[in-house]
């Protein structure tokens, strides 16, 4: 279903994008939680060791433990309306753009719009058209999540007007350039490893064990995003140090914070400060992230075209009968 299918031609462009957006709904609602504790992660300079003194963070339970002690219940679902806005967005754009490039290869092409790589290589653009499109909520749903007490922002107005007269409207596409190199590479992994997977379980399952085909797509989904983020990891983390550039004072509570002049001043400071372990804080929450959201994803995305699509032919039979 993910796809152009010239066998089903069953979603239309539309269609694809409201089951996007939905999808995209779904999974941020149950994401947020683990979004929150890796950027905490991702943004502390501190080793995340209780051995490295000064270290806020040193493991996920901790994490939590000390997040809910000291924010609240709610702290979790930090940033949750420009999350939110993001997530539809995002989906809405990336599944439109992909369901129309994959149909542009399959009429314009010798290439079969089903193939890995034309999957990895529509992927990748229509990340990267949805990136541009949404990356301004990228940055607020960043600073929001980062943001300790008391509070910086108090809501979304606040946030957009604060940034925009002290900072510039610039500050809205902070770290683009490391996003947009990491998400074409990510995107195109997912798909195309979905794509793989997908094709590798029809094989190996035999004819009678193919009706659980929406656990098979979780399993699918969820596989592939473990393989595509720990791949761009790095990028992602870079991305996330130079969207709070200028937020400092906010940082403060959190331990150290550092600012970085560009991308690659802030590899540098990175390598040199913390080694190369350093581009890989906060992974383990990512990767249970990257897990669950991309798992969600898939299914919801499945689901939502397989519902569309049952929709449309319960209404072919009444249209004829009227």
């Amino acid at each position: 279903m993910v796809g152009y299918d010239p066998e089903a031609k069953c979603v239309s462009t539309v269609e694809a994008a409201a089951a996007g957006s939905a999808s995209g709904f779904v999974t941020r609602v149950l994401i947020s939680p683990l979004d929150v504790i890796k950027i905490r992660f991702q943004l502390q300079i501190e080793r995340l060791s209780s051995k490295t003194p000064g270290a806020k963070y040193h493991g996920i339970l901790q994490a939590v433990r000390r997040i809910f002690q000291e924010e609240g219940m709610l702290a979790f679902w930090k940033g949750h309306v420009p999350a939110q806005l993001l997530s539809v967005g995002y989906g809405a754009v990336q599944f439109m753009a992909f369901e129309s490039l994959t149909k542009l290869v399959h009429n314009v092409t010798s290439y079969n719009a089903r193939n890995s790589f034309v999957h990895f290589t529509c992927g990748g653009l229509s990340a990267c058209t949805a990136t541009v499109a949404v990356q301004p909520v990228d940055t607020l749903r960043t600073r929001f999540a980062a943001q300790g007490e008391p509070k910086v922002y108090h809501n979304l107005h606040h946030a957009v007007v604060t940034m925009y007269q002290t900072e510039g409207p610039r500050t809205f596409y902070r770290g683009l350039t490391p996003t947009v190199i990491a998400v074409f590479p990510y995107a195109g992994f997912q798909f195309s490893f979905y794509n793989i997977l997908q094709q590798f379980s029809e094989r190996m399952i035999p004819d009678e064990g193919k009706e659980g085909g929406n656990v098979k797509n979780l399993v699918c989904g969820s596989c592939a995003g473990i393989i595509s983020k720990t791949l761009t990891y790095p990028f992602d983390l870079i991305k996330k140090r130079l969207q709070v550039c200028g937020f400092e004072h906010a940082r403060a509570a959190f331990g150290q914070v550092r600012i970085y002049r560009g991308l690659l001043d802030c590899i540098r400071q990175i390598m040199r400060e913390e080694g190369p372990g350093g581009f890989f804080k906060g992974l383990s929450p990512s990767l249970l992230k990257a897990a669950v959201s991309t798992g969600l994803i898939f299914f919801t995305y499945e689901l939502f075209c397989s519902l569309l699509c049952a929709l449309k032919n319960a209404d072919s039979p009444k249209r004829k009968e009227g």
